[in-house]
């Protein structure tokens, strides 16, 4: 079934990366780089602790992962959610189309978020979003 070539390679090479940060523990030191905007700036960024949060993912812990970044795990399931509405659509012989039409202020929406999420889990109020 060629119309399923592409969400079925997209599965594997995700499929191939978590399995990767399953088995390589990025809470061990030395694996992996470090954060180089926490490195330079001493802030964490929107994506610290989301190697951590897919390992814990791949382990199924989402407590955990939530704890890791909480901001990641909502991306994961925004992924495999949208990965399903691909694969139903090829399935069906259907081009995809993103279920939502997209506008300019989902992009501001999206930005504004990061930067909120970013700035609250470098407080004492967002304590609970560290990494």
């Amino acid at each position: 079934m060629p119309r399923l070539a592409a969400p079925l390679g997209t599965l594997a090479t995700v499929g191939a990366a978590f399995a990767y940060v399953a088995a390589v523990d990025p809470n061990q030191p030395g694996h992996y780089p470090a954060c180089p905007f926490l490195t330079v700036t001493g802030l964490y960024c929107p994506g610290c602790g989301g190697l951590r949060s897919a390992h814990a993912v791949a382990h199924g812990d989402l407590a955990t992962a939530l704890g890791a970044n909480a901001l990641a795990v909502l991306l994961f399931v925004g992924f495999a959610l949208g990965w399903l509405h691909w694969t139903a659509r090829a399935v069906r012989g259907r081009a995809y189309s993103f279920p939502v039409r997209l506008r300019a202020w989902h992009g501001w929406a999206a930005g504004a978020l990061l930067v909120v999420f970013t700035v609250v889990r470098n407080t004492p109020l967002g304590g609970g979003l560290t990494p």
